[in-house]
């Protein structure tokens, strides 16, 4: 350390003006680290802890730093969602549950095969019941590629929809208590819906005269989360505001007031 100390005194009184620039003394500075790059070496070994804490407080800094610019542009992103919503398609035919034309509209794109998307229905039925009378909610599509059964038990659903909106959401409701079910295949689909009360003669006639139907409605669906930029399950909308991912209750009971606060809905 004395050694550095020294090289860096005797190079500056030589080689700058006492009149030199805080920028002059800094690359002054830097040249002689840049030269003598052992001279770093010699600091670290004699000084370790010295120089290990520096390194952690550095790191926690860094840290803190990324989290506060990832926050801020979330709340940007969030801002920005509240001044320009998005805006789902909400066919006439669409199964809604709670109340029909409610102030809060909740647009979910699910998986039936994703346990993350098993936690976003536990909270959309949370919120049915903190917000009672309060709330529509359409459940979507957005099969995952990776997920055998999904795209099939999707076409299961819109079939029994078809027949009856009540029964497509039991349907729907006994999925999501224990998506290992699907496991079973076609089979267990079948057996999920005879459970559920459907109609099976009429589900089969569905499934075999109305299949390109079903398939056009599940793609809409999927261009629909795709153009939202939804690219993983769970996704929602609160009347347009993008969630990404299975957020806790108490995230969308912040969106909720926001909109309140905003007077963009009125409970």
């Amino acid at each position: 350390m004395k050694k550095f100390v020294a090289i860096v005194i005797s190079s500056l009184m030589i080689s700058v003006p006492v009149i030199g620039s805080a920028k002059e003394l800094k690359d002054e500075v830097r040249q002689i680290l840049k030269d003598n790059p052992s001279i770093i070496i010699d600091v670290i070994n004699e000084n370790p802890a010295v120089f290990i804490e520096a390194l952690q407080n550095a790191s926690r800094k860094a840290q803190a730093l990324d989290v506060a610019q990832r926050e801020n542009a979330e709340q940007r992103k969030l801002d920005a969602a509240f001044s320009n919503p998005l805006k789902p398609v909400i066919r006439k035919d669409e199964a809604i549950r709670g109340t029909r034309n409610a102030p809060i509209t909740i647009v979910e794109y699910s998986d039936f095969q994703c346990p993350y998307c098993v936690r976003g229905n536990q909270t959309v039925k949370a919120l049915m019941k903190k917000y009672k009378g309060k709330i529509q909610f359409i459940y979507k599509h957005l099969p995952l590629s990776f997920h055998s059964e999904a795209k099939n038990t999707a076409r299961y659903y819109e079939a029994i929809r078809m027949q009856s909106n009540k029964l497509a959401f039991r349907f729907h409701d006994i999925i999501f208590s224990d998506i290992k079910k699907l496991r079973g295949g076609e089979k267990a689909l079948k057996l999920l819906a005879k459970k559920v009360g459907v109609n099976m003669k009429k589900l089969e006639q569905m499934l075999e005269n109305k299949m390109d139907i079903i398939n056009a409605r599940i793609q809409q669906d999927i261009d629909e989360a795709s153009k939202f930029d939804f690219q993983g399950t769970p996704g929602f909308l609160v009347n347009g505001i993008p969630v990404k991912g299975a957020y806790p209750l108490e995230y969308f009971d912040g969106i909720i007031e926001q909109l309140q606060k905003r007077k963009l809905i009125s409970l």
